[in-house]
């Protein structure tokens, strides 16, 4: 089936439930609705709060729909909600092409140069300011990294709300863990979509944190936060490959690049009175790990393993699965500062000991075609860490380290260095100078 133009139907906010309905469609094919109920008590508004948190809803109908576009992908996307500026057309556009590439690749197509958002003359909205609470809104994901900007604001006496998207089990365990008050979004997905790719529609990799990114702005001014600290580290910059020009990012939405892009928009055509950025960009994930490594309170809460969050709750995964490259990543990356003892009481068994796992490790460190499509680290920070193992008396003996080490093409001298450098801190980044100031504080 092929159709040539994506419609963003509607939107309705309705207060009494506290559901934002997204209503989307084909021309002359499939509707959808998609529901967030936001699972909390909101704040009164102001009349300027208001407007503003309705552009923002505007902005979630249109970063959301990006789920139902990539079924068939055509040309064009069309608004019918409410006319287009340009440049909220181009910001469209951008997060469409640049955050379905990794699906476009995968699926055997292009989509360079492929879409085309309708704008129309309309000029572009004057930013609204708000009075908004002294307060940064944190997105939980239940891994280590949210964990580390928890508790680094928190020890720096930042006032904190916690956000989360659904209700995942690693999520729920690590907001328990911080005690900390939170706020709650779930999504319900329209049904029919998951019967169009049963059918055989295109399916894949979506933007998903652009989307949580807009959902988490609504929550703040709704709840009362003037930030939004995301916990998106360097390396989620880093593209896994590129293909004829194309750079294709796994995490295209957990990049600077896209930061840049959703802040600035943010500002100029929503509210200047919320800030946007990525507390641990300057840090590496080498050097999240060995800060994650103190907080021992969440060894048995957090999990970064894709199988406890996929849609159906019945296929949820209810521990490390051992044998995906966000296992292998977050187990290599923290050997180095947990104990071996409790790193394997945490996974349930020794991954770089296992023989069949040698081929993941391998991909991690560089060895094969491209780093895994997956939310991991740059291939000189996994290489770093296993040459940094070879002399370590804990994992120098392990199946995976001994054949990696004698495979790494790089000097142990030269990768060495490079595993003293992931402790620095990085640039470029958007860390307002107060934040800062308490991340180096907690280093």
């Amino acid at each position: 089936m092929r159709y040539e133009e994506f419609v963003f139907e509607n939107y309705h906010f309705d207060r009494a439930r506290s559901t934002l309905a997204l209503r989307y469609g084909y021309k002359d094919g499939p509707r959808f609705e998609e529901l967030l109920i936001f699972d909390f008590t909101p704040r009164r508004l102001s009349h300027e709060a208001e407007e503003v948190l309705d552009r923002i809803f505007r902005l979630i109908l249109l970063l959301a729909g990006v789920s139902y576009y990539k079924a068939f992908v055509p040309n064009l996307l069309t608004c019918r909600a409410f006319e287009l500026d340009d440049r909220t057309a181009e910001f469209l556009r951008k997060f469409y092409e640049k955050g379905l590439a990794e699906f476009a690749f995968k699926n055997g197509i292009s989509l360079r140069r492929h879409i085309r958002v309708r704008s129309t003359r309309t000029s572009a909205a004057t930013p609204i300011s708000v009075d908004l609470p002294r307060r940064t809104c944190v997105p939980v994901g239940g891994g280590k990294d949210s964990i580390v900007t928890i508790e680094c604001l928190k020890q720096s006496g930042e006032p904190l709300v916690l956000f989360s998207l659904g209700d995942h089990e690693p999520i729920t365990a690590c907001i328990k863990a911080a005690g900390l008050p939170f706020i709650r979004v779930h999504r319900r997905l329209d049904p029919g979509l998951f019967r169009l790719n049963e059918a055989g529609a295109l399916n894949g990799h979506v933007p998903i944190t652009g989307i949580l990114s807009a959902i988490a702005l609504a929550s703040a001014v709704m709840f009362g936060c003037d930030a939004i600290a995301m916990s998106n580290e360097h390396s989620a910059s880093a593209a896994n490959l590129s293909l004829e020009g194309v750079e294709i990012n796994h995490q295209y939405s957990k990049s600077l690049e896209f930061e840049h892009d959703f802040a600035q928009y943010i500002t100029a055509s929503i509210s200047p009175s919320v800030e946007y950025f990525s507390f641990l960009r300057p840090l590496s994930e080498i050097e999240i790990a060995r800060r994650f490594s103190k907080y021992q309170a969440y060894f048995g809460a957090f999990r970064s393993c894709n199988t406890a969050f996929r849609q159906a709750e019945q296929e949820r995964g209810r521990h490390w699965c051992c044998n995906c490259p966000k296992c292998r990543f977050i187990f290599l990356a923290l050997a180095p500062f947990v104990s071996k003892r409790d790193l394997i009481e945490i996974f349930g068994r020794n991954l770089l000991d296992d023989e069949p796992q040698f081929e993941g490790f391998a991909e991690l460190c560089g060895l094969r075609a491209n780093k895994p499509f997956e939310c991991v680290g740059e291939i000189s920070e996994s290489a770093g860490v296993m040459t940094q193992l070879a002399d370590h008396p804990d994992w120098r003996d392990d199946r995976i380290v001994r054949r990696l080490n004698e495979q790494l093409p790089s000097p142990p001298d030269r990768n060495r260095d490079e595993y003293r450098a992931l402790f620095e801190m990085r640039h470029p980044h958007r860390v307002p100078e107060p934040y800062l100031a308490m991340l180096d504080a907690c280093g």
